[in-house]
């Protein structure tokens, strides 16, 4: 698309969709040339670095990009979800052995199937019943939080427009109202036809675009934000031409999500040329893909602490510990929590440690008395 500015603009309007020509968005390609090149530069050296270690460890970072990816778009929405249950349904749905799986609650399960489904089958066209599905996937219960909602289905205005609003009850401050829901059908009818099509549009352009135009249309009751953000994978997804995921867009967006809500605002308020949007969303790609460095260098080291580990003779206690240090434990590890997580008694609890601490595997923190605790000890740390 070449940049023109909007030639017409309704007086009374305040939203990009009230402009008459809605949705033709707009941007300047000469602004993008450069970060777009920089982003398709870093997406092809981590592609290839991956490419390069073998499929344990690829199937290793997947895993734990797509646990990170999970948990961070619930997150950006204020919902906490427990990142071992995300973990054991990711692992089990990808056939990955990570031992004993803990039962997952449905609202887990529910997102994990939108995410894996996005990415999984990033080739499939994006259709209304599978966006419906993804949706029910979401809210099994039919409910977000303790409000019954309209679920697999468009939204309607039964209980009044659709505005995004902050505040305390008197002093609310809307940042945006959605399309009416009569529009809706007509507008997502529009927005799928240009996702699914064939395009001269750069694959990561149209992740970038389809992220706002989704987002801006608002087509559900709730969870329009994680379905707008799995659409983005997707997209992602095929820019590459693989499912394999190894670094997350949410854990980004988390990371900046005053700065996202900010400029998804300002944009919808704007006119029909979205570049500094597309600019953002480009920067936060290479920064997501800088940060999959960490993961990468975590999936390695996890590697060599097990080829390490191999020589020892290890029971099932003290492999299942050490598995949840490296995959990122909450707080300090102390005997009290060895023997409630492993299911044994404090002396069991304080032989396992002793042991693995003589064998060079933990060793303790700064601190002593009540304050003991133990930490992972990797090769040449």
């Amino acid at each position: 698309m070449q940049l023109y500015k909007a030639a017409y603009c309704a007086e009374n309007s305040v939203y990009i969709w009230e402009q008459t020509s809605w949705p033709s968005l707009t941007w300047d390609e000469g602004s993008l040339a450069a970060p777009l090149a920089a982003a398709r530069h870093e997406q092809g050296k981590l592609l290839g670095k991956m490419e390069a270690v073998g499929f344990d460890l690829r199937e290793e970072a997947m895993l734990q990009t797509l646990t990170q990816d999970v948990v961070k778009t619930s997150e950006i929405e204020g919902e906490n979800l427990d990142t071992q249950q995300v973990r054991s349904s990711i692992a089990r749905r990808l056939g990955i052995d990570i031992g004993a799986l803990p039962p997952v609650d449905r609202n887990v399960e529910g997102i994990v199937d939108v995410m894996l489904d996005a990415t999984g089958k990033y080739q499939e066209p994006v259709t209304a019943d599978r966006l419906f599905a993804w949706h029910g996937a979401l809210f099994p219960t039919g409910r977000s939080g303790l409000s019954k909602i309209s679920v697999g289905d468009w939204r309607d205005d039964a209980s009044g427009p659709m505005q995004v609003i902050s505040g305390a009850y008197g002093r609310e401050r809307i940042h945006f109202s959605a399309p009416p829901a009569y529009r809706v059908p007509g507008e997502m009818a529009g927005f799928l036809d240009w996702l699914n099509a064939p395009s001269e549009t750069d694959p990561v352009i149209k992740a970038a675009v389809a992220h706002f135009w989704f987002v801006t249309i608002h087509p559900f009751e709730d969870g329009n934000g994680r379905i707008a953000r799995a659409i983005a994978d997707l997209a992602l997804a095929r820019s590459e031409g693989t499912p394999h995921r190894y670094y997350s867009m949410s854990a980004q967006i988390q990371k900046e999500r005053k700065a996202y809500y900010d400029l998804l605002e300002k944009t919808q308020k704007g006119d029909l040329n979205i570049t500094p949007w597309i600019l953002w969303f480009l920067a936060s790609l290479r920064h997501a893909i800088q940060e999959a460095e960490t993961t990468v260098a975590n999936v390695l080291a996890k590697a060599r602490f097990w080829d390490r580990a191999a020589q020892f003779a290890l029971n099932e206690r003290q492999i299942k510990m050490l598995n949840r240090l490296l995959d990122g434990f909450e707080g300090k590890l102390t005997s009290s929590k060895w023997a409630k997580i492993a299911d044994c008694s404090q002396d069991t609890a304080g032989r396992d440690i002793a042991a693995l601490v003589d064998l060079g595997l933990l060793r303790r923190g700064e601190g002593g008395g009540r304050n003991t605790h133990y930490e992972i000890c990797l090769a040449g740390s």
